[in-house]
């Protein structure tokens, strides 16, 4: 049998950039979260995967450290996640080393320790600018201090990877000195991300428009809508078919699990009776300078924006915990639902959401979007092909053409058609 490669996962959230991890190959040896609602989410959809439900300064430290290493195995092809890093706010000092910036630093510690063949990071685009680059030079030179001189980086598109969502993110990436990359890897990495780009990019109602406008009270369910000639989106987020990287053998293996189809999470926050009044004036794509004078004195344009059914959605934001109210339904006068939010994050509907309404709204708005995951992590996996040394190679990895380096899913090819 092929050994999968393997991949610890940290500041793992509710689990979008592993499953796409996953999608690519990968096996997640384990998983680190700090924040106990979506380590309850998390553990729903990834009952195997060992999760470490606490402080990331504690894990692979102290009573800890064999433990976590046994779990881990003694050789880690990828490490990856997404650490907050505080320090790069534009209010003070703005050091990249600072106290506030532990996060950023645990993350570097664990590379440093478990010695991955490849680590890869996930930020926000404003890291690369921010200072005139000097926190997209301090990571690149803290890495390769910490023997990972081939270190780069990526900005990529959510949407350009069939995501239905503009959602503008950077992975930083690099790869141990000891493997053999043939020289720099930023332009492979790019022309591998390149070959998955869809040719059409998934519009809102391309993801949600076979869902009904009817919502349920958070934990009721709903029976699984119908649907006829679903768009190949679709086709991947329903539990009814197979396509591209998710089958339906794959959906079912998440916390839906194998009972009856029924749709979760199709609950949305109540709404009051200027709300729902304000809203009724919003035309698609529109925002709070659209509205009439004595509905809205334009102030704020962002507060208020209902989403264009044929664009795909602006950025998803955690923040939706706290207020809904720029994420209008494109066609009906509410709320979006959490189910929609996550089929916005490209999570399938297998993928069941737990803790509180306020919670989970929080949890996908924080998350990587499993597609765009599978894509990043799609690339490292290539990459680790081509750095493959001879007597450290994980079986299987070595290939001899660029089509058998990429492993593309069928998703790319249906969503350009």
């Amino acid at each position: 049998m092929t050994k999968k490669p393997t991949a610890v996962s940290l500041f793992s959230g509710c689990g979008g950039f592993c499953e796409g991890v996953e999608l690519a190959g990968f096996e997640v040896k384990a998983a680190v979260e700090f924040d106990r609602f979506a380590c309850e989410t998390y553990r729903a959809n990834f009952p195997k995967t060992p999760l470490f439900e606490g402080d990331i300064h504690d894990f692979l430290s102290g009573d800890n450290l064999d433990k976590h290493q046994k779990i881990c195995g003694e050789s880690v092809d990828l490490v990856f996640g997404g650490p907050p890093c505080q320090g790069f706010s534009q209010i003070g000092p703005r050091n990249l080393f600072d106290d506030r910036n532990q996060l950023y630093t645990q993350f570097a510690r664990v590379v440093d320790q478990l010695r991955p063949r490849m680590f890869l990071m996930e930020n926000v685009p404003n890291i690369l600018l921010m200072k005139k680059g000097h926190f997209r030079d301090a990571i690149i030179e803290h890495f390769r201090s910490l023997g990972y001189g081939n270190t780069t980086f990526v900005k990529v598109s959510a949407a350009d990877f069939a995501v239905p969502q503009a959602r503008e993110r950077v992975f930083f990436f690099g790869t141990r000195d000891d493997l053999n990359c043939g020289g720099e890897i930023t332009d492979f990495a790019i022309k591998l991300l390149d070959t998955q780009k869809v040719e059409k990019q998934t519009t809102v109602w391309d993801a949600i428009g076979d869902l009904p406008n009817e919502v349920v009270p958070s934990g009721a369910r709903l029976p699984y809508p119908p649907v006829d000639r679903p768009h190949p989106f679709l086709q991947m987020m329903r539990l009814d078919y197979s396509e591209g990287c998710y089958s339906k053998s794959t959906k079912r293996k998440r916390a839906i699990g194998r009972d009856e189809a029924q749709l979760h999470n199709h609950h949305t926050k109540e709404m009051m009776a200027k709300r729902a009044r304000l809203i009724t004036f919003l035309k698609p794509g529109e925002k709070a300078d659209s509205l009439p004078k004595e509905i809205w004195n334009g102030a704020r344009p962002e507060k208020w924006r209902r989403l264009h059914p044929d664009l795909p959605s602006y950025t998803i934001l955690a923040q939706m915990h706290r207020d809904l109210s720029e994420w209008v339904h494109p066609k009906h006068d509410r709320w979006i639902t959490v189910r929609e939010a996550a089929r916005l994050q490209s999570f399938h509907d297998g993928f069941v959401f737990k803790s509180s309404e306020w919670q989970m709204l929080k949890q996908i708005g924080n998350a990587v979007p499993p597609l765009l995951g599978h894509a990043v992590a799609t690339m490292a996996k290539a990459i680790l092909v081509d750095a493959s040394v001879p007597g450290n190679a994980v079986e299987g990895f070595v290939e001899s053409t660029e089509e058998q380096y990429i492993g593309l899913s069928p998703v790319v090819t249906k969503l350009s058609a």
